[in-house]
């Protein structure tokens, strides 16, 4: 389609309407109308009356039919209401309630069925999907283009990263979602020329906040990205033709009929809806049964620290007794293991750890013949059979869980590798972590042993350069209001060492900008079911013990989150509750120090407080204070450091 044609017939669209159909959610704030205008289906969103997304394009191309124009809507609408509760432990909300208004709008071309589109309108959450009809004897297409569109009003600000351009970086092995965040930035840019990643987050000028994002996606389609047009319209991209070295189509391939997966816009006035939003996993449902019980743990690993040439023996069973000390379940035991320490000695380090009670994460390289990231063991998670031989290995031997690296693509033929991965290690009873990898969407419910996947500009580059430790505190209070809103984020932080060398050595390396407090404070805001932490065995002599004492008692899974105060880029403060505890966390990336008077309605007055906090040098203190009566607290922030509250 013509973008400036498209402009032009959204801005006087409101003349020809043929016919127009609202859904609201369950409490009626949020409203979607959607319409044909001249053969081309639109929609809108308004919460609260309020303009939040202007008339937008939906629709597909395919190589059995365009059905972005050209059709008509029938009149019977087919609704339904959704009210479905589940349980799961690894997202930010254990037990969630789902209610919804469905909506099926129902597409002809030519007087023959052509599409159906799907909505489904929860209080604050819009999901919508495409469904595509056989055509005639047809069965089977390719999704050619997606016009799907999310028009934003003029004076929106954006918070968007960039998808990198394929086949750069690192080994060739981008776009792996590792870039900067533009904050607060204009409207009418495409990134680096390729769009953005999700997921994406608006600013609606004083109404509120936009996030999009896509959830449900597996092998049987593309992961997608949105693309930056003129006057605030941004519309779904596929994957690009480099990604994966040229590799894969580009263009999802389904059977008809067939759907989409789901694209999701969450709204609210507040940042609150965006921070608790659920609807990543609301869409979807377990893919197959857990093969077993899976235990979300704490671990540590040296790579952090000391880097590939300590992926060795001694080092290992150093910091298995490190994680022994900690009373942490696991160790990862990073790449270059199976030439620097071997089958049979990783066996013998598995039974060592089995008499601590710990347990192994091995990492192995996603290749492959996508990109030239060099690291072993390369070239097992690729090929099915040898893929099952080396967990058949694992399991033998007691590994709990497996890292693989170096994806560097959205294409069908990379999630369905992604998938093939989860679903061959549940037949073996292993926990799966990815770096180096795409956004996960929903994958925490739609795979029991998904563990985690970083898909963010993570620990890894506190330790490669002074500049990421410098802006560290500007990246938690960016990740935890984005990336993290819609899946677990595998960012692998909370460094108590000064200085990111193996011995923590001063004017060594890259120094931490951040408080102690701090480091303690993103164990609370940055959720992932599996956590492995940045800190090292000299940390039980170096760092305070209220820290080294909260770093071994701080949860990994939670069973509710609540935002309290923040705005992206420049602090936050959340709290997350674990059982009756309350853990409130927050950091500040702020040149001036914040104060803030927090209300913690959900603790009851008079209760004594665990109270973390940083002076102006950023030294930490551990206190007791009492909750007022008016169930307020006041806190102070400086620039760098943290807070942290407990019941």
């Amino acid at each position: 389609m013509n973008f400036k044609y498209f402009l032009c017939l959204c801005l006087f669209s409101f003349l020809k309407l043929s016919a127009q159909s609202v859904v609201k959610s369950p409490d009626g704030k949020l409203k979607v109308s959607v319409l044909i205008s001249n053969g081309t289906p639109l929609y809108s969103i308004t919460y609260n009356d309020k303009i939040f997304l202007e008339n937008s394009p939906l629709g597909l191309k395919t190589n059995v039919g365009d059905f972005s124009t050209g059709l008509s809507l029938k009149s019977e609408l087919n609704q339904n209401k959704i009210d479905e509760t589940y349980q799961l432990p690894n997202i930010k909300q254990s037990k969630v309630h789902y209610e919804a208004n469905e909506a099926i709008f129902s597409f002809t071309k030519e007087n023959k069925p052509a599409i159906d589109i799907i909505f489904r309108v929860s209080n604050n959450n819009v999901a919508f999907k495409y469904k595509i009809h056989p055509q005639k004897d047809i069965i089977s297409c390719v999704v050619e283009e997606e016009a799907s569109g999310f028009l934003l009003p003029q004076g929106t600000t954006t918070f968007l990263c960039p998808q990198s351009k394929p086949m750069t970086g690192y080994a060739r092995s981008a776009p792996s979602y590792e870039t900067t965040y533009s904050l607060d930035d204009v409207m009418g840019k495409n990134g680096m020329g390729e769009g953005y990643t999700f997921p994406c987050l608006f600013k609606v000028n004083n109404n509120g906040w936009v996030l999009i994002s896509e959830t449900g996606v597996d092998g049987n389609y593309c992961g997608s990205r949105l693309i930056g047009r003129e006057k605030g319209l941004y519309t779904i991209g596929f994957p690009m033709e480099g990604e994966n070295n040229g590799n894969g189509t580009t263009a999802p391939g389904i059977p008809l009929p067939g759907e989409t997966p789901w694209r999701t816009i969450t709204i609210g006035e507040t940042l609150n809806p965006l921070v608790e939003t659920t609807i990543p996993f609301d869409l979807v449902k377990p893919k197959y049964k857990a093969s077993k019980e899976y235990q979300y743990t704490k671990g540590t690993w040296s790579w952090i620290m000391k880097m590939d040439n300590n992926t060795t023996f001694p080092v290992q069973k150093q910091y298995i007794d490190f994680s022994a000390a900690l009373g942490y379940e696991t160790i990862l035991v990073d790449a270059l293991w199976d030439t620097q320490i071997g089958k049979d000695k990783i066996a013998e380090l598995a039974e060592y750890a089995r008499t601590k009670n710990v347990g192994l994460y091995l990492w192995y390289n996603s290749n492959g013949y996508w990109n030239d990231a060099p690291q072993g063991p390369r070239g097992k998670m690729d090929n099915a059979t040898i893929r099952r031989q080396e967990m058949a290995w694992m399991k033998s031997i007691g590994v709990k869980g497996i890292k693989v690296d170096f994806f560097g693509g959205d294409k069908q033929v990379t999630m369905k590798l992604y998938e093939d991965i989860l679903t061959d290690a549940n037949d073996f009873g292993l926990m799966v972590i990815f770096h180096g990898c795409t956004l996960p969407r929903g994958w925490e419910r739609m795979y029991p042993n998904y563990a985690a996947s970083e898909a963010v500009l993570a620990s890894e580059n506190l330790h490669f350069g002074q500049a990421s430790c410098d802006n560290e505190a500007r990246n938690a209070a960016t990740h935890t209001f984005i990336r993290n809103t819609v899946g677990s984020m595998d960012f692998g932080g909370s460094a108590l060492n000064k200085f990111y060398n193996s011995d923590n050595i001063p004017n060594k390396g890259s120094k931490r900008m951040t408080s102690d407090v701090f480091a303690l404070a993103t164990a609370v805001l940055f959720q992932s079911g599996v956590q492995h932490f940045a800190l090292a065995p000299n940390n039980l002599t170096d760092a305070p013990d209220w820290a080294i004492n909260f770093m071994k008692e701080v949860p990994t899974t939670w069973d509710e989150v609540r935002f309290l105060e923040g705005y992206p880029g420049k602090y936050v403060v959340f709290a997350r509750r674990k059982g009756n505890k309350w853990y409130i966390a927050g950091v500040n990336a702020q040149k001036e120090t914040i104060k803030l008077k927090l209300k913690l309605p959900m603790i009851a007055s008079g209760t004594a407080l665990k109270y973390y906090s940083d002076d102006e040098n950023l030294n930490g203190k551990v206190e007791t204070i009492k909750l007022k009566n008016n169930k307020e607290v006041e806190i102070k922030i400086p620039n760098n450091g943290g807070v942290l509250l407990l019941n």
